[in-house]
């Protein structure tokens, strides 16, 4: 299968602390898999690492055969924005937008017209259940449900790959297997890789391929029967 996004060498220090000590990594498009490990492995820096929102101490990564490791900051910025999607545990929604607002904002940040920006944003929230709540603000809905709003912003603009930390770290465990059962649907329906970073085993065993990070090294990866 051929590699979507690549990770060779991949080193992160901290000090005198190695986050990653020489990390090999490869994504297939339309792959899903989890990273998994304890608390302090390197799972978050791993993935902060390969969506460029941290450059690595030494290693190269690529996207589609390209080198993206060696962009400057600004063309990292618009690489997230254009080509990778983001679902963090907390949500990181905006407070005083809407939740079609909300989704239509990364839409907006590439240049797109905003009654085409709003009219997608309303088509993924129906897409991830949330019809009728388009003009809810994130305090308005419940932890689960504003999940699914980043889950809609993280997919409108269709990047190639979806990262997820922790995204149902914030959440019980029915509404959490909900959630990524939704996220899975939507980078299904796009064909987007995704990542998903969790400390939970059993959210890790609903995604195909597992990758275990200890010490800031890979010990296993695992693809389900």
């Amino acid at each position: 299968m051929t590699s979507l996004l690549s990770g060779r060498g991949l080193v992160k220090r901290y000090g005198d602390a190695y986050a990653l000590a020489g990390v090999d990594i490869d994504i297939a498009a339309g792959e899903m898999l989890a990273i998994v490990g304890p608390s302090g492995s390197g799972k978050t820096s791993l993935l902060h690492v390969l969506a460029g929102i941290l450059k690595c101490d030494e290693g190269a990564i690529t996207l589609g055969g390209q080198r993206i490791d060696q962009l400057s900051e600004t063309k990292r910025s618009e690489l997230r924005r254009s080509e990778f999607g983001f679902v963090f545990q907390s949500g990181m929604l905006v407070a005083e937008l809407t939740a079609e607002e909300n989704v239509a904002l990364p839409l907006l940040l590439g240049g797109r017209d905003r009654n085409m920006a709003v009219s997608t944003a309303r088509i993924w929230l129906d897409r991830v259940g949330l019809a009728g709540k388009e003009t809810r603000r994130p305090g308005e809905l419940s932890g689960g449900e504003a999940q699914r709003v980043a889950i809609a912003r993280a997919i409108a603009h269709r990047p190639k790959v979806i990262f997820a930390d922790e995204p149902t770290g914030a959440l019980d465990t029915k509404t959490g297997r909900a959630t990524i059962s939704t996220l899975m649907g939507a980078a299904r329906e796009t064909g987007a890789a995704l990542v998903i970073v969790t400390h939970d085993r059993d959210i890790a065993a609903m995604v195909p391929r597992t990758v275990a990070i200890r010490d800031g090294r890979i010990e296993q990866s695992v693809v389900a029967a």
